[in-house]
């Protein structure tokens, strides 16, 4: 298992992160209708709206998932925010990075993981919107499209929630 770098500006992303006030809150509606909808379009198991702090991926959002957060070493949203690009796995079982990572090995058993990383206007990219399956699997041009269209909309309701938040 190869464990996520660190992005280079970390603590930037961190910042953008925290200045959202979302970290621990209660699910909301907003955003269970992306994780719900993408499920479905995709005929997916498992979404996930996933942030990225210091040592976890904890999920705003998940459907077909009981856990509400995982160790960051671990997780595969770590290694999607480095890019600004979707990051697709097909087969985890076959990429080095993830084979004898637990959350393959054991439960929930991912093989498939597409991660769109959630980009906040200042550039940072703060966690995923992805989608799991427990058998590989590929993704073509359309659907890759769908899915960076939800991410867009994902990041849009966390910008206009952090505008409706009292200032602490």
């Amino acid at each position: 298992m190869k464990e996520p770098p660190r992005p280079a500006h970390e603590d930037d992303r961190l910042q953008a992160l925290r200045q959202l006030l979302i970290l621990d809150t209660p699910p909301e509606e907003r955003f269970d209708r992306l994780t719900a909808f993408a499920a479905q379009e995709f005929d997916m198991p498992i979404v996930l709206l996933s942030l990225i702090d210091e040592q976890r991926q904890w999920f705003k959002s998940r459907h077909g998932l009981d856990v509400c957060e995982t160790a960051r070493g671990i997780s595969f949203c770590g290694h999607a925010i480095l890019h600004d690009d979707t990051m697709v796995v097909p087969d985890a079982a076959q990429d080095e990075r993830f084979a004898d990572n637990p959350l393959v090995t054991g439960d929930p058993h991912i093989l498939f993981y597409a991660g769109a990383p959630l980009k906040m206007p200042g550039g940072q990219n703060i966690g995923t919107l992805c989608l799991i399956d427990r058998t590989p699997r590929q993704l073509d041009a359309i659907d890759l499209a769908i899915l960076a269209s939800l991410r867009d909309l994902a990041v849009e309701e966390l910008v206009r929630r952090a505008s409706e938040e009292p200032a602490a």
